[in-house]
């Protein structure tokens, strides 16, 4: 019911441009991998907006790795296994926490400046974190840090090529190869871009859901794009929600980072008690998945649509100094972290799965390789350890790099004609669809799930399938296409999945359930649904 194609292609008559390395999208994966990409190749990268508007330039708390000398790799191996909920892949995992300090360096190299105390790194703790190792930029703005430094450089460096407000439709194939990727210019010109390898680092899919801390060019295009073009998608039930995202009339669903709680805040419902104690022995550092649902079931016994954040009783010169970006975000409307209670909400965050890949970011098309979010490495399994994201970004965009290196030339022009019936749309009726999709969602798909809801939102999402007989030229209607697929693919693997794990909670199915269900659910857009046993090691 999908299409190969968004468009209709006829590639002999789009003009070429010819690079050895594309990389869509930006944000920490796209940059680190295009600047080490150059350094031995030509380089295109490719923005629906600009350098700056990625999920990476809104991460707050940090980024993990093993610096500390009280700290170890089987340390950080065990954190990330124990969240992962027994789908992580041990490999991927021994890979990131082995070479995330190798990664840190680099960015370093790149100019970006973490926060010092007394001359050594300003190492933090976060929720299911059992060491201090999370490095952090300007308090809690280290996203933005990195974007800058990775971005000064990207540009400064003549073998990078930036295409700004371009937007990548499809990606092109032949015989299991990718070959480059169909390209619509700001004017509507469409193009052919070529290359000897193609690096999808466009991000997730946060504007699946109503609620979310995603910024708005996260629309899945990355996922559906290769999901089109016969890439396997895999554990996209598993969607991350942060427990504490402010929740404030007049005020956007703005992050309210871990590492407030890593540095001592408390949880306190509307009548002012602590209750994380009734959910989890590590109360306000549990994982993120067990903390957002106790939220969800404060807020539903009070009947009140938020729970607070407290961090009153530690120094106010502190969280001025460790959070200058959310206590100047939070002053706009009127509330003083160092003296108020901050109300604050679950909101949609990060997709554990996304593109398959191997150990070196290859999907199972040839020269298509995915980085970041928009990957499905193994490491994050059923649920995320917080600030693992940024570390795996690194780690797997230096593999990336090191296997294209070893790639030759791919020289062949392929022959698509392909063309469809297709009937008119509109925008109005796309931003009308694209809010219903997310209500759907969070109703159907969200927090807490059961097989009649997940049915019900599946039959209501298929009801706009006809989009993708719709002729589609602009930008808005692309990623109304791509999230509508990705809100299938999450659906259709959460109704699948009949257990409860990490992120994925069935009301309906709410234990685990190693002995059935200790395995990744892929889905392929030619082989439907499959299920993949993860193997003892």
């Amino acid at each position: 019911m999908i299409p190969r194609y968004l468009v209709d292609v006829q590639l002999s008559e789009l003009p070429i441009v010819e690079k050895d390395v594309i990389v869509i999208g930006a944000g920490i994966a796209g940059l680190f991998t295009a600047i080490r990409a150059s350094e031995n190749n030509s380089v295109l990268m490719i923005t629906k907006k600009s350098l700056l508007d990625s999920n990476t330039r809104y991460a707050q708390g940090g980024i993990a790795a093993v610096i500390s000398d009280e700290d170890s790799p089987a340390y950080h191996s065990h954190d990330t296994l124990v969240a992962g909920a027994g789908l992580c892949s041990n490999e991927a995992v021994d890979i990131l926490v082995h070479e995330g300090a190798k990664g840190v360096r680099s960015l370093i190299k790149m100019g970006t400046q973490f926060d010092l105390e007394n001359g050594e790194f300003a190492l933090t703790k976060e929720g299911a974190h059992s060491q201090r190792r999370i490095l952090h930029a300007n308090g809690d703005a280290t996203g933005f840090e990195i974007v800058r430094a990775l971005s000064e450089t990207a540009i400064a460096n003549p073998q990078i090529e930036v295409w700004d407000d371009h937007f990548v439709i499809d990606l092109v194939t032949q015989d299991g190869v990718c070959c480059g990727a169909i390209v619509q210019k700001p004017g509507g010109q469409r193009l052919f871009v070529k290359g000897k390898a193609v690096i999808l680092s466009s991000g997730g899919a946060g504007q699946l859901y109503r609620y979310t801390t995603n910024p708005e060019v996260a629309t899945g295009d990355g996922i559906a794009m290769a999901y089109r073009a016969g890439a396997y998608i895999q554990d996209v039930e598993f969607t991350q929600f942060h427990p504490t995202s402010l929740c404030y009339p007049g005020a956007p669903r703005f992050l309210i980072s871990e590492a407030v709680r890593g540095e001592g805040a408390y949880l306190r419902n509307i009548k002012g008690e602590r209750f994380m104690e009734r959910y989890h022995e590590q109360l306000e550092l549990a994982p993120r998945d067990v903390v957002a649902r106790a939220i969800v079931s404060e807020m539903e016994e009070t009947k009140s649509t938020f729970v607070y954040i407290d961090i009153t009783h530690e120094s106010a010169e502190m969280v001025k100094h460790r959070f200058p970006t959310i206590y100047e975000y939070c002053l706009r409307y009127g509330l003083d972290l160092t003296s108020d209670w901050i109300p604050v909400a679950p909101a949609m965050h990060y997709m554990m799965g996304g593109v398959k890949t191997d150990l070196n970011g290859e999907t199972n098309i040839k020269r298509l390789f995915a980085c970041g979010e928009v990957s499905s490495t193994g490491v994050h399994g059923a649920n995320r350890l917080a600030s693992n994201s940024l570390s795996e970004a690194i780690v797997f965009g230096r593999r990336i790099v090191k296997r294209i290196n070893d790639l030759p030339n791919h020289s062949v022009v392929p022959v698509i004609d392909h063309e469809t019936e297709r009937s008119s749309t509109s925008i109005q009726a796309v931003v009308e669809r694209r809010l219903k999709l997310q209500k759907i969602m969070v109703r159907y798909a969200g927090l807490r799930r059961d097989g009649k809801g997940l049915t019900k939102g599946l039959e209501e999402l298929k009801r706009q399938l006809p989009i993708y007989q719709s002729v589609l030229t602009e930008r808005e209607e692309y990623e109304f296409a791509n999230l509508l697929t990705c809100a299938l693919l999450t659906t259709e693997a959460a109704l699948s999945r009949e257990e409860s794990r990490g992120a994925h909670y069935r009301e309906d199915f709410p234990a685990r359930d190693d002995e059935m269900w200790r395995k990744h659910t892929v889905l392929h857009r030619l082989y439907g649904l499959t299920e993949e046993w993860i193997e003892d090691v």
